[in-house]
């Protein structure tokens, strides 16, 4: 009997979700139909997200600790660092100029005025951060008991420890060989886990696709409509059009190929709306589909997860411009700058968390001097721009890990 493959599966289960969260938005919100399908879709959402976390932590530590050792064995880990990061870096820039250069162009926000949501911002109370103070908290939160790391679920930090264990592995060498072992056995007991969770993806992403339809604000999205559809715009150009490109030009590697390889990865970072909880599905989708080494995965997707944040970045950028055009300040152009450079460490230091943006964004808003309340305005239809944005995001972390690969094996050839 042939079996249908878990990532048609999952696509069956975005449809379903889909239509039933179309159903349910039809009925009376208060209709117990509606009520008994939220809640049964809550809890099997929220158990797929937290079957996901639970060996988040576990996973990103163990992959980076085998991946760093195993690099630096074979004398790769300089040039791996250096790709990443410069790939990590000009995607990140793309992004904030495309955001940037549309809402430069569109204007959105010029035609409401900000007393249409001065209830909302009456309600909201934003934590005030100047930039030293952000970046006094990120250093903070790099540093930390690697015990508590691990218990917080503090993937910086958890990324930094390992990272320095990898390296002291290498630099101790046959003396530490058993722990390295270890640590390999333990990422494979891990990965199996991984396979199991994945079972029950179709449900899980079920759950959370109709969940996301069924409980959104039709009216609230028709008042936004142009700044919704700018942001889906130019996310979903960077992600269509320009990593593509990038990914194809540097490897030769078609988009549907790399589509039907990522799209697991890309279809549970539209659902659970979170880099950090799709990391497992990633890191399975990039060594199992698309065929990079574990080595260079391990190391550049979970580095990707935590500081490579392209949709976070273009967001942040074009709700800066539209939180100015609905205020009537007009951004000059070394104050576009200021947004732009820290719109990009903002993304960076933004937790892979539902929302992390929105955490985030205080920080880009008072680099400028605009309303912290007015985050309140962007509250309602952040749930839905955080789907395509993390799902772009996870897209750039699989196509940097695939540039990096490539650029490794040229090193190897041209030596």
């Amino acid at each position: 009997m042939h079996t249908i493959s878990l990532n048609n599966q999952i696509l069956l289960g975005v449809v379903a979700g889909a239509l039933l969260g179309f159903w349910f938005t039809a009925l009376e919100q208060q209709s117990a139909i509606t009520q008994s399908g939220l809640y049964i879709a809550k809890l099997v959402g929220t158990l797929f997200t937290d079957l996901l976390r639970m060996i988040l932590i576990p996973l990103v530590f163990t992959s980076i600790v085998v991946g760093v050792a195993n690099l630096r064995t074979h004398r790769q880990m300089n040039r791996v660092w250096q790709v990443a990061l410069i790939f990590f870096t000009s995607t990140m820039m793309l992004a904030l100029i495309l955001g940037l250069t549309s809402a430069n162009l569109l204007q959105p926000g010029g035609e409401l005025q900000i007393a249409m949501f001065q209830d909302a911002m009456q309600g909201f109370q934003a934590t005030q951060m100047s930039l030293p103070d952000f970046f006094a908290q990120f250093l903070r939160s790099l540093f930390q008991n690697p015990i508590a790391a691990l218990a917080q679920s503090n993937v910086l930090a958890v990324v930094l420890f390992a990272l320095l264990l990898g390296i002291a592995l290498v630099v101790g060498g046959e003396r530490y060989r058993n722990i390295l072992t270890l640590m390999q056995e333990f990422l494979e007991l891990i990965l199996m886990l991984v396979g199991w969770i994945m079972r029950l993806a179709p449900l899980g992403i079920m759950a959370l696709v109709l969940q996301l339809i069924a409980t959104q604000d039709a009216g609230l999205l028709s008042t936004m409509i142009k700044f919704v559809g700018i942001v889906l715009g130019t996310t979903l150009l960077h992600g269509l059009v320009v990593l593509p490109m990038i990914l194809y030009l540097t490897t030769g590697m078609t988009p549907l190929k790399f589509w039907l390889g990522a799209r697991e990865a890309l279809i549970t970072a539209f659902a659970t709306s979170s880099s950090a909880a799709t990391l497992p599905v990633t890191l399975r989708c990039a060594e199992q589909h698309l065929h990079v080494k574990r080595d260079v995965a391990g190391f550049v997707i979970p580095l990707g997860a935590t500081m490579n944040m392209d949709g976070t970045a273009l967001y942040e950028a074009v709700a800066a411009l539209f939180i100015a055009n609905l205020v009537g300040i007009e951004l000059s152009f070394s104050q576009q700058l200021i947004v732009f450079v820290t719109a990009m460490l903002a993304a960076i230091g933004a937790p892979g968390i539902p929302s992390a943006g929105m955490v985030t964004m205080v920080v880009v808003l008072q680099s400028v001097g605009l309303p912290v309340e007015a985050i309140a305005i962007l509250l309602p239809v952040d749930r839905i721009l955080d789907t395509f944005r993390t799902a772009v995001n996870v897209e750039g972390d699989m196509v940097g890990s695939l540039v990096v690969q490539h650029w490794i094996n040229k090193d190897k050839l041209g030596k």
